[in-house]
């Protein structure tokens, strides 16, 4: 018999649950990647809608002493749609503050939506309540860009437009957390979720350069080709998305496949002992940590509202005050608020930032801007691996935000250098910054959202993402909006903003850095290993 090529050997290498699995991991990172992708067109945009005069101002003086020689005066021509400055209402003097509402207009009703979005997710089939989402996502985003095309100047127009969006993209990430924990266990946890959410970056870095491509000639295109997609990738949401391993007959947990299980009936048999040992396996350590001081937790019967499911059973769906009382919760939350604070006051404000003190067009500025999400990737994918060998995501967490907050005071001191300075702090700060943001918004989000207290109520999961994302959202509202109204009397002074900022996240996690250090056996080694699954 032949020899199978290698091709064949590499997909049979592979089983079922694997093939799944992996299919299940790119489909969630593209389509949440593609809900950044929308959301970063304003940033770029921002230095077109509000454009320097100085540029007009000396070719009119250079043209009315010209005119004045020739005894000939022809009045100045600009497009139907801009004037001087840019784009009406925003060529005023208050455009800062205008951008900014633009940006809170977004990010409250992002935030305000987010705590309604996890309890009703976890009530509907997330397949159709993501597809919902991304279409209605598709839709608003394009809508923006179309005032380009209709000469819309109503500032109205625009606020409205950001809050729909805002509260549709609320269904974007209970969503795909609960499905991608459905589909991977606890083993590894920070490692895949620290690769998984790279996607966050991925989505800004691809927004900023699709946006940028357009932001000088047309920028109504800047929204729209990313609606565009953005309802695209709702389509494939509907076509492909697999809610549940059981969904399609595969084990909830992950196997270590090897040749002594290709038989169907020894894999079949493997599961169910897999399935049994996760039921009855202790919390492990680092849970452990954030229980109260007894060690004992548990949801009262009145926080939990049993669904009706499949065959007549239920299944149990958390209360908002039920998911509140799962022990590190609120810890998490009020860290995430300012760490999403400061991540987001980059995300919105970088390119103009870039454009002041750099002095660089919207274009070359926005694709200097992705640097900070390079940086992030990594940051991401690091805060994963050190909190999965530790055992520590809050110590992780801590120990980034403590080294973030001089590398944000040297990145405003140094950055006004030169470009080659500005470069190094972006890479440096994107990894600070976004590794513990990263990390809370996943990995820890599972964590609590599968708690021992929960008793297996794999649909708290949704509930508790919610709940700790829209606390972050809030922070990610108040940050560009403070920048917007700091950012007149000098961009130094959006930099202490931040830097408090940093401060009050890392406040807010040392009750549970102590827990986790204070944690029998932490400080020695002697844990017991977390067993892959």
């Amino acid at each position: 018999m032949a020899q199978l090529p290698a091709g064949i050997r590499f997909i049979i290498s592979f089983s079922r649950d694997q093939w799944y699995r992996a299919f299940i991991f790119i489909l969630t990172f593209l389509l949440y990647a593609s809900f950044h992708l929308s959301r970063k067109p304003i940033s770029i945009v921002k230095g077109e809608l509000h454009k320097y005069c100085t540029a007009w101002d000396e070719a009119d003086s250079r043209f009315s002493s010209q005119s004045s020689k020739s005894g000939s005066v022809a009045p100045h021509q600009l497009p139907d749609n801009e004037t001087d400055c840019g784009w009406a209402p925003f060529d005023k003097n208050n455009y800062q503050q205008l951008l900014g509402a633009l940006d809170y207009s977004f990010l409250c009703a992002y935030a305000v939506g987010m705590y309604l979005s996890g309890i009703i997710g976890e009530r509907l089939p997330i397949r159709y309540y993501l597809t919902f989402g991304m279409l209605a996502s598709g839709a608003f985003t394009a809508l923006f860009g179309l005032g380009y095309f209709y000469n819309i100047h109503s500032f109205g127009f625009y606020v409205v437009t950001q809050v729909i969006n805002g509260l549709v993209q609320t269904t974007g990430w209970p969503s795909v957390v609960t499905c991608l924990s459905n589909w991977f266990g606890k083993g590894r946890r920070g490692l895949i979720m620290g690769v998984w959410n790279s996607h966050t970056s991925v989505g800004n870095i691809l927004g900023s350069l699709i946006a940028g491509y357009w932001v000088s000639t047309c920028w109504g295109l800047s929204f729209v080709v990313p609606g565009a997609i953005v309802a695209a990738m709702g389509i494939v949401c509907f076509l492909f998305l697999i809610e549940h391993p059981k969904d399609v007959r595969c084990s909830s947990t992950l196997l270590t496949h090897s040749k002594g299980s290709e038989n169907g009936t020894n894999r079949l048999s493997l599961q169910k002992q897999i399935l049994k040992t996760e039921k009855n396996r202790p919390l492990d350590p680092e849970m452990q940590c954030l229980l109260l001081s007894d060690g004992k937790g548990s949801i009262h019967p009145n926080h939990v509202v049993i669904l009706p499911g499949d065959g007549g059973s239920g299944t149990a769906a958390i209360s908002f005050t039920g998911a509140l009382k799962i022990p590190g919760v609120i810890e998490f939350s009020l860290c995430l608020l300012f760490a999403k604070l400061v991540s987001y006051t980059f995300l919105f404000w970088l390119p103009l930032y870039i454009t002041n003190v750099d002095h660089l067009d919207a274009k070359k500025a926005g694709e200097l801007s992705t640097l900070f999400d390079v940086g992030g990737i990594f940051g991401g994918i690091l805060a994963g691996v050190i909190s999965d060998r530790l055992e520590k995501r809050a110590s992780t967490c801590g120990l980034m935000l403590l080294l973030a907050a001089p590398t944000l005071y040297i990145f405003s001191t140094i950055s006004k250098m030169g470009l080659e300075a500005t470069i190094a702090m972006l890479l440096l700060s994107g990894a600070l910054v976004s590794g513990p943001y990263a990390l809370i918004t996943t990995a820890v989000s599972a964590d609590l959202g599968t708690h021992k207290s929960l008793k297996g109520n794999a649909h708290a999961l949704s509930t508790v993402t919610a709940i700790i994302d829209g606390t972050g959202s809030v922070g990610a509202a108040l940050g560009p909006l403070l920048a917007g109204l700091l950012s007149p009397s000098g961009w130094s002074n959006v930099f202490y903003m931040l830097m408090f900022a940093d401060a009050c996240a890392l406040l807010f996690l040392i009750r549970l850095i102590h827990k986790e250090l204070s944690c029998p056996g932490s400080a020695t080694g002697d844990q017991v290993p977390f067993k892959e699954q």
